[in-house]
Formats: structure tokens, sequence, C-alpha cells
């Protein structure tokens, strides 16, 4: 995401990171402000045959690392923004939470129990080491020494059981059910409450080690598989009858009091405002360098005074604030290239919540793929990336993004600007100005008129919105904003979520996580799909690109390379921009990055190197 954000940020390096979250209401109103991971901007540039544009947007020369090298102080409190215009949902615990902003929260006390390098590849450098075997369809999972949850309490291997028990239980709801925890063996008895335990995980007799068997080896092991505990003690046993899910939804366990056993402890909450947290001296890496931190909810319009006057150390700027924000001279503005996209969803059919999966409906109002088609020719994108973001957004063409250079299909141009082609498509279409007033009517000769969902946040939010109904009106077609004006965030996504039939179309944007597999956000049994789109051909994709096949890199590769194209042609939904995401830092912060692959980019080694922020 409930609802979801990060869209944008989906996840924080805590391997968070692997898995999806729908983004803010920020700066494009879906909000960059999401803490996903990206990869850095020197091996984006190292991709061969990206495209003009994109290579003109990667040579953009934006610092990673704060360029304070001082030692820091030893009690230092830092001062964290969180830049919303909504508040944070609160639901601070890996298994139910949404939204980015919730993500953002929990990177100080929450983490997954293996670490990931700079490609988002699991390691043994966290608390927890692994080892694959049985042809890579198995995986031991062993917890090191001093790994405490905030209570005292140790983390156990059964607690990493937990996570997979309510994930997979018949009464969660959430929408983390996806590929990495569906192809666990007995999962899928498990979840239709067939079976009282997950047959393919086994605990060893000290509850150390973790061992999970998967029905079918996949190359998403590496990068996709989950590992945030979750800790039974403290929120009560849902497989003993305990407690009930929606018990632990609306406990202050996950809302005002979470633990986690990450380098900070949550001190106190106050729901959807702040959060502050204190040093865990018992931290398993030892101990961090600051004494608190202080998450606040900063809005977007107040957030660049709030860092000139020294009030925040740390935020996500809206790039539409971009021009500004460079003229600070008491901090560091850093950008890369960010694991997220912004998108244009045709709403294509339902949920059925008993089956579990998208039902598409082949008598939709934008049924004709032509008619979708058209409207992705019909925006002009680029004028949102350079004139809207001052080029910190870039036309996107596919829905794996350029982060994952490997598997971006560079050569493939998407849907370029082209109100010629698009007015083609729809007289092919059948779709007819059939009373002279300038709008299409449909091939039925009926009034066609589109509601549009899209959220507020940031100065641009409205005239993005704008912009793209006055480009399709271009064409032909009529578009209206869902109720007359823009939603908050929360709303926006209940709306989408539930299928309203007030919205046929919506803009969103996604944090991808670290996994390029995209099954999560398209399956066929994806709560997050949220247009609905199937095919069969989309479910043979989206299978071939996790199986055992798929650790030939050739094959994988050519395989997303399809499914691209798929997307193109069926265009379910229709990208619209990439994006740099522009981060400024107080300069009396050190040891702090935003390159995945850097030691300084963990919350637990930042620091301040004077108790007052530079002004």
């Amino acid at each position: 995401m409930g609802k979801r954000q990060l869209m944008l940020l989906i996840s924080l390096m805590l391997a968070l990171s692997v898995f999806l979250a729908a983004c803010t209401g920020k700066d494009d109103k879906e909000d960059a402000g999401k803490k996903d991971p990206g990869k850095d901007k020197e091996k984006t540039e190292e991709t061969e045959g990206e495209d003009e544009e994109a290579e003109a947007k990667e040579e953009l020369d934006f610092p990673l690392d704060v360029s304070n090298t001082d030692a820091v102080i030893e009690n230092g409190t830092l001062n964290y923004a969180l830049v919303s215009d909504t508040p944070f949902e609160g639901t601070l615990n890996p298994v139910f939470y949404s939204g980015a902003p919730d993500a953002d929260v929990m990177q100080f006390f929450e983490e997954g129990l293996l670490a990931t390098d700079g490609d988002y590849l699991i390691t043994n450098e966290g608390a927890a080491k692994y080892e694959v075997s049985n042809e890579n369809k198995t995986i031991a999972i062993t917890i090191g020494d001093n790994v405490n949850w905030h209570d005292g309490e140790p983390v156990k291997a059964s607690d990493l059981l937990y996570a997979y028990e309510l994930l997979g239980h018949p009464d969660y709801t959430g929408n983390r059910y996806t590929y990495t925890i569906t192809n666990v063996e007995g999962m899928d008895a498990y979840h239709k409450g067939e079976a009282e335990e997950i047959s393919g995980i086994e605990i060893s007799e000290d509850d150390k080690t973790i061992t999970i068997n998967y029905i079918e080896a996949s190359p998403s092991l590496m990068s996709g598989i989950w590992t945030n505990p979750v800790p039974r003690h403290y929120l009560g046993d849902v497989t003993k009858g305990d407690v009930t899910i929606d018990d632990i939804i609306e406990s202050d366990k996950i809302r005002t009091t979470p633990i986690g056993f990450g380098p900070y402890k949550v001190e106190k909450v106050v729901p959807g405002e702040s959060v502050q947290f204190v040093r865990n001296e018992d931290y398993w890496r030892g101990k961090p360098a600051l004494e608190s931190i202080v998450l606040t909810v900063v809005n977007t319009q107040s957030v660049l005074k709030e860092l000139e006057a020294g009030k925040i150390d740390i935020a996500e700027v809206p790039a539409d604030q971009y021009l500004n924000a460079k003229e600070l001279t008491n901090v560091d503005l850093l950008a890369k290239v960010d694991l997220a996209y912004t998108y244009i969803g045709f709403k294509l059919g339902k949920w059925d919540d008993k089956a579990k999966e998208n039902v598409t409906d082949p008598d939709a109002k934008l049924a004709d793929k032509r008619v979708r088609q058209a409207m992705w020719h019909a925006m002009d994108n680029e004028v949102i990336g350079e004139k809207m973001y001052h080029g910190l957004r870039f036309p996107a063409t596919t829905l794996i993004i350029p982060v994952f250079a490997s598997f971006h299909d560079a050569d493939n141009p998407g849907r370029a600007y082209d109100p010629e082609k698009a007015n083609a498509l729809l007289d092919e279409a059948g779709f007819k100005d059939v009373d002279g007033d300038g709008i299409r009517e449909d091939a039925e000769g009926n009034e066609f008129v589109l509601n549009f969902a899209s959220m507020e946040g940031g100065e641009v939010a409205e005239p993005i919105a704008n912009h793209y109904i006055q480009n399709w009106a271009d064409v032909g077609i009529k578009v209206q904003l869902t109720d007359g004006r823009l939603h908050e965030f929360n709303s926006f996504y209940d709306m989408v979520e539930a299928d309203d039939p007030k919205i046929d179309i919506y803009q969103a944007a996604w944090g991808t996580g670290s996994d390029p597999d995209p099954s999560g956000l398209y399956g066929k049994t994806a709560s997050f799909n949220y247009t609905r789109y199937t095919s069969e051909e989309n479910d043979r994709l989206l299978a071939a690109g996790t199986s055992e096949e798929a650790f030939d890199f050739e094959y994988r590769k050519g395989i997303y390379d399809e499914w691209q194209e798929l997307m193109v042609e069926d265009v379910p939904v229709a990208p619209t921009v990439y994006r740099y995401a522009t981060t400024l830092v107080n300069k009396r912060v050190a040891n702090f990055s935003i390159d995945p692959g850097s030691d300084n980019y963990y919350p637990w080694v930042w620091g301040v190197t004077s108790e007052d922020s530079v002004k």
C-alpha cells in the first residue's frame, strides 16, 4: 500500500526493500518520499543501449554522500522529516503496513534478519546467516547471537515462522501474500485452512534456525525472500487463538508501542504526526551513533523553510521544489534514480475477495486496448518532467525500471507522445465525434466520459492532472476528475482498492522493491494489481520469470523483454515518468549516504557533528 505508498517507498534495505508499497501523495501526488533503495547512478550509467533521453538524465551529476567528514558527537539527536501532506497511517508492522510513510517510520526500529548488498541481493552480513541447498529449493537461516527484541526477549526462528503464518493465514487481508510466500511448500493448504501448519517450514530444536522449502527454485529467492520476523510473544499467537489478525491490526502494540530488533526503539508515537526514537543499547551490531531520532511529519509547503531554519536535518524533498532547494546553503543535496515510477491505471475489472484473484471484465468501459494505447500516446510526459519537475523526471517506457539495468528493455520505446497516432487508434476503434462538439462518442455512438482519480500533494498535483485531462481532450476524449477534485492519499487508495465505480482511470505510483519480478504488482492473484488486468500470456510470462529456468540470465531477460512488450501492447497501465529522488541533509550530519552499496546507507551509522544544526 489498506493504503499504500512508496508506491515510492517501498522498504529500506531492511528487507522491507523486498516488498512493494504504494507511493504517498507528495510531489507528484503519489510521493517520492519512500525509502525504497535504488541502484546508484554510476551503476545505472554502465547500462548500454539506453535511449538518448535516458542517457541524458543519467548524466545528471548529483552526490550520493554528504560532504561532512568530521567525527560525530556521542549523544546527538537527529531530526528527520517525513515529508507528506497526509498523516502516516500508523500500521507499524512489516506484515500489515501498506504505505510508504509507515515504511519510513519503520526503518529506524524494524529490519530483516538478512542484509542485502548494493544490488539488493541477500548476504551473510546481517543478524542471521543463510545457506541454500537442494538445488536452490531450500534455504536455512540461522540467527546470530545477541539478536534481541527491544523488550529483551531473543529473536527466534519461530518468530520468522510467525511472519509466514500471518502472511498465509486464511484471515490475512494484506497485500503481501505473493509469489515468494505462495511458493513455500504447504503454504497453499495452510492458506486454505486445510492444514494447521506450513509443512515446508521447519524450526530447529534450539529455535535458532529456520529451514524453508520451496515448491520450485527461483532466482527471486536471492532478492525477494521475506526475512522480517514478528514477535509472537509480544503480539499474541493467532495460530493458538490468543488473538485475531484484526486484533493485531488495531492493537497499540503495532500502532503506538511497536517493537523490533533494529538500532532504535520507539519511545513515543503521536499518531499520524511524530515518532521519538531512542538508541537501542543492546543492538546486535553495537551501539548506534545517535542517542535519539525525532521523526516529524512536515508538509510539502513548509519543508524548505524548516530545512533552512535548521529545524530538520534530513528530508526527501519534492522535485517540484528543486530550484529553490538547490539554493539552500546549509544543506547537501543528494539524488539518485529511484526504485519507482508513476503511472496511469485503467480500471478493467474487479477483485474477487472470495477467490483472492483479479477478474477482468470483458465489457469494461476501457476494454478496447486501442483506446488505452491512444490515451498513452496522447500524454505529453516530457513536459511533465522538464517543466514541472525541472528535469528530475523523464518519460517512462516500460514497467521494469531502468534501475534494473539487466532487465529493463532499453530498446523498447513504449508509446511516445504522438497525438496523430492517438487519433488514428481512436478512429480505428470506432470512437468518433458524432455531434461535432470536438468530443468523441464511443463505438456505439454513446457519450463517452471518463472519471479520473488523482491525489493531492505538492504544488504540481493539480496542474499535472489538468495537463493530462487537456492532453486527452486534444484527441477528443472527455475526462473529468472523480468528484470534481483531487483526493487525499488514504481516501484515494481506499477507493482504488475497492474498485469504486466512480473511477475509470487513476494516477498513482509504485515503489518496486528490490526484486525485478513484477508479479506482485501485475499477477492474477496480486491484490496490488489495481487495474484488475489478467491474461493467459501475462500469467505465463510472470511464472516463467521466476521459474527454475530463470536462473539462466539470458532466459530471464528474454522473458522480461517479452513481458514488457506485452504490457506496451495491452496497456493495463501507462507508465508516465521515472524519477530522481532528492534528499536534503543538514551539513551537521555525517556518515550518511543514499547509495545502498555504502555502509553509510543505514541509520545506525548516521550521526551529527554538533548539537546545533547548521543554519
